[in-house]
């Protein structure tokens, strides 16, 4: 009766309920294998975190105005409406010829939009002012930095014998076809300028005409002008009356009349030559040297990089084979995701390899069988907290896999203690359901305290302030959620699975039935690799290769691995034990 009370007290409630309703565990188990991976393939992935900064930018056009000008007229009655906003930081400005640019810097914990908003209204108040000037060319701009919409994903870069003309278009054509990819915000195209109207002034015939510059400006400005005529009733239709006065090619222009005087006309091509010609260089594009039409492509935050650069690929290769002229010479430079693809290739190497080398390093102590119960622990880690991040709206980025790579090692901490405690009471006779209830009992607080302990050495990286500590937040949030995961798998997922498979002793697999499952491994595997490869499919290809490496480990297994746990176990070990003695 004492033993059985000492055995209830050496019980962690929480892990015998899970052994004590196996059924439900299993079913908890398979929910977040298959939802683990289906958030891993869904999740977004992109080169760098997601870091929304509360800082605005206000940028003013003011052409023709010396920097003293433009600081007196713009840019101080701006930062005086501005600074008045509370929340503010740091508050900078720079005034250069024909422009005024102001940078507001919030505290970390304002919301980028209701800065933005604050920001515009106090824009708004000095625009009232009378002193303010009323013939700026644009708006003032203002906007917020998102360092994910502002950063390109990736540059294409088009070159040619052909005429700008033409690379133009064809660089329109990607443009307008990859900003209707839902995973891009914008693309913009540098290397190649507008075309303008130019007007060459004879300032001597102006002279002798009696003209001046505002004349030609405002006789122009008058003349290219659509006007509302309102609506008329015709036939019991009411139809709206439009005047068309837009200019539509350069002889209208050239024939719009400056002055007249005394039935005396001066045209615009009496005093000036009217050509279409580039404007002045606004951007340069470069490829080994000689000049391209580049493409920057930026992303929409919180899509995914991959996927977003799987399509633009998709379309390169439709213009390259449809539309394109073979003459024409297109390439992908910068682009990010080759470096996130690879990140997350090695994430997956690595968690393979983990297992690999855990299940390697226990079998020798406790055999392939009892080896995998703790293998086990690191992808089924890793998959609740692919789930866990998914649900929080975490992208898969660099801090991430870097976080999932750094807690690798740790993850397999809590099982080893489990998986070990409760073999080593089935060791001594207890059955597999009590050895596993005993053994998680004397072992669940300290381990709880050990993650508890690591979890709060990290959690004071999780409350840095500042744009800093929102960049690296995801590390010490990443490490949490997985060092949690492994805890509930080791306390939950871990005890249940030995309780029902573990066994003490190790069977001597038989060859014949070993080799029959090899050959139907290895003819399986064949079959459907050789399905995938012909389909092109990626997926069937690698379940072929797995289920074919599954088959070389069973001979690996046969011949090397189980002789070598016996020789270990049963001779290395007692004779490092006697040699200790």
């Amino acid at each position: 009766m004492a033993s059985e009370k000492d055995h209830k007290s050496k019980e962690f409630g929480f892990s015998s309920w899970a052994i004590n309703n196996r059924s439900t565990v299993f079913v908890i188990t398979a929910i977040i294998l298959f939802s683990g991976i289906a958030s891993y393939i869904n999740m977004p992935r992109e080169a760098f975190p997601e870091v929304i900064i509360p800082e605005i930018f206000v940028g003013t056009p003011y052409p023709g105005n010396s920097p003293a000008d433009i600081e007196k007229l713009i840019t101080r009655p701006l930062e005086k409406e501005i600074n008045a906003v509370t929340g503010i930081d740091k508050l900078l400005s720079t005034s250069v010829q024909g422009y005024s640019t102001i940078d507001v810097k919030f505290d970390s914990d304002i919301d980028p939009i209701e800065a933005l908003r604050k920001v515009k209204d106090a824009v708004d108040k000095a625009k009232a002012d009378s002193e303010f000037p009323k013939d700026l060319p644009a708006e003032p701009n203002v906007f917020e930095m998102n360092m994910s919409e502002m950063m390109p994903i990736m540059n294409i870069n088009i070159s040619g014998d052909l005429s700008l003309d033409q690379l133009k278009q064809h660089a329109e054509y990607l443009e307008d076809e990859i900003e209707n990819l839902p995973e891009i915000n914008e693309v913009d195209i540098r290397g190649i300028d507008k075309k303008e109207v130019k007007i060459d002034l004879d300032v001597q015939k102006m002279e002798y005409s009696k003209i001046s510059f505002n004349d030609v400006a405002q006789a122009i400005a008058n003349e290219n002008v659509t006007i509302s005529g309102g609506d008329l009733l015709m036939d019991g239709i009411r139809r709206t009356v439009r005047i068309k006065g837009e200019f539509t090619n350069m002889q209208q222009i050239e024939e719009v009349i400056v002055k007249q005087e005394n039935y005396d006309e001066v045209r615009l091509k009496d005093i000036a030559t009217v050509s279409f010609a580039y404007e002045e260089p606004l951007s340069y594009a470069r490829e080994w040297g000689r000049p391209v039409v580049m493409l920057d492509i930026k992303k929409r935050a919180g899509e995914n990089l991959l996927e977003a650069s799987d399509k633009i690929q998709e379309i390169l290769a439709y213009a390259k084979d449809n539309v394109f002229p073979a003459t024409l010479e297109v390439s992908v430079t910068g682009d990010q995701s080759d470096q996130t693809r690879t990140q997350v290739s090695e994430l997956e190497n690595s968690i393979i390899f983990g297992v690999l080398l855990v299940v390697g390093v226990l079998l020798f102590f406790l055999g392939m069988r009892n080896a995998l119960f703790v293998g086990v622990a690191i992808p089924m880690s890793m998959m609740l907290s692919f789930l866990i991040l998914s649900a929080a709206g975490v992208t898969l980025n660099m801090m991430v896999l870097f976080s999932l790579v750094l807690a690798l090692g740790m993850l397999v901490d809590n099982g080893i203690v489990v998986v070990e405690n409760i073999y080593r009471l089935m060791d001594e006779g207890q059955n597999r359901f009590q050895a596993a209830k005993n053994g998680v009992g004397e072992v669940a607080w300290p381990i709880i305290a050990s993650t508890a302990t690591t979890l709060a050495a990290f959690f004071p990286l999780l409350i840095w302030p500042g744009i800093m500590g929102e960049f690296m937040k995801y590390l010490p949030l990443t490490l949490i959620i997985v060092l949690g995961s492994s805890l509930f798998v080791a306390l939950v997922i871990n005890p249940v699975l030995t309780a029902v498979f573990m066994r003490v002793e190790q069977r001597q697999p038989k060859a014949a039935r070993a080799w029959r499952d090899i050959i139907l491994m290895f003819g399986l595997g064949l079959l459907i690799s050789y399905m995938g490869d012909s389909n092109g499919s990626k997926v069937f290809f690698g379940i072929g290769n797995l289920i074919v490496a599954f088959g070389f480990l069973g001979i690996v297994n046969l011949y090397v691995l189980f002789p070598g746990t016996r020789w270990f176990q049963e001779k290395l070990i007692p004779f490092m034990e006697a040699e200790y003695k």
